[in-house]
């Protein structure tokens, strides 16, 4: 008798299935490739573990330079994927977070988040914070990385995601608004197709996070006082016209400047497109239209 083995306890697409037995299978399957410098752009990559106990780790990304007192404005990203697919080291965001760091001329950190369900919630917000503060341990010159210890200038540092990402992030520069970072400065916070609370999408967050207090939780529905306490001087939102997304991501931008916060908020929207499309066509008008814009926050410090 094997249907047992084949009875679906749980299903949340397209992201992944539970079956009675325990197994998980998810929809999309995660392909990682090595990292490596890429001559085209003269941008080095490695991968670095950051927690050899939980296995968190990154991927780290650094400008051509032969300059060995250069310094770099730092991102700190961190992927989408619904808390429960994607990967910081597949092609996808390999190819992203590189581009971002070439045209931007910044280190980036992309992290290497555990993924929900086989590690529920909060666990993707504790180890992109534990990156963060990874990376804030390097300010005074004597961290584990020498890139960052040699390269980065920690009074310019961005957060950045997108779609479920973009939630930690957010959640990252929150958390910073009320805890002490000494040497970092971070100056600015991109959402790209934010994911928050009001969508069919919350069930599943439900589901991946037990320890949720309802619909008003704060990593799930940003409270006015978080908002108003942003560890960040500004902030970029990226919203497409034919996401379902789209209106989380302007109600965080009107609830933004209702909180008091005394930072510069933008909304760009992209008419016409889909969730992430700058992801699944990194080539197309819009795509890059998108880049350039991401490109100038970043750019601007």
């Amino acid at each position: 008798m094997e249907s047992g083995n084949t009875e679906v306890a749980h299903e949340y697409f397209p992201f992944f299935k539970i079956y009675k037995d325990g197994r998980i299978e998810r929809f999309m399957p995660t392909e990682k490739v090595p990292a490596s410098d890429d001559p085209k752009t003269g941008v080095r990559a490695k991968d670095i573990v950051i927690s050899p106990e939980t296995g968190l780790s990154a991927r780290i990304f650094i400008p051509k330079t032969h300059n060995p007192l250069k310094k770099f404005p730092v991102l700190i990203y961190t992927h989408g994927g619904g808390f429960s697919i994607g990967s910081a080291f597949i092609e996808g965001y390999t190819n992203l977070v590189r581009s971002l760091a070439a045209d931007a001329n910044m280190i980036a950190v992309s992290v290497e988040y555990r993924l929900a369900p086989e590690h529920p919630l909060p666990t993707c917000y504790e180890d992109t914070w534990e990156a963060v503060k990874w990376v804030a341990s390097h300010a005074n010159g004597h961290g584990p990385e020498s890139w960052l210890n040699h390269h980065a200038d920690f009074g310019r540092v961005f957060l950045a995601g997108d779609s479920a990402g973009a939630n930690i992030a957010h959640n990252m520069a929150a958390r910073v608004g009320s805890h002490d970072l000494p040497g970092v400065k971070i100056r600015g916070l991109a959402l790209v197709h934010p994911f928050f609370g009001g969508t069919e999408d919350d069930k599943m967050w439900f589901f991946i996070c037990p320890s949720n207090s309802g619909p008003n939780d704060p990593r799930l529905k940003p409270t006015l006082d978080d908002l108003s306490r942003l560890g960040c001087e500004k902030v970029l939102i990226f919203v497409a016209g034919n996401d379902h997304l789209r209106e989380r991501g302007t109600s965080y931008f009107e609830e933004l400047k209702r909180s008091g916060w005394k930072g510069t908020v933008e909304i760009e929207e992209t008419e016409g497109e889909d969730h992430v499309f700058h992801l699944l066509k990194p080539d197309c008008e819009n795509a890059v239209a998108l880049h350039k814009r991401l490109i100038a926050f970043l750019s601007d410090h």
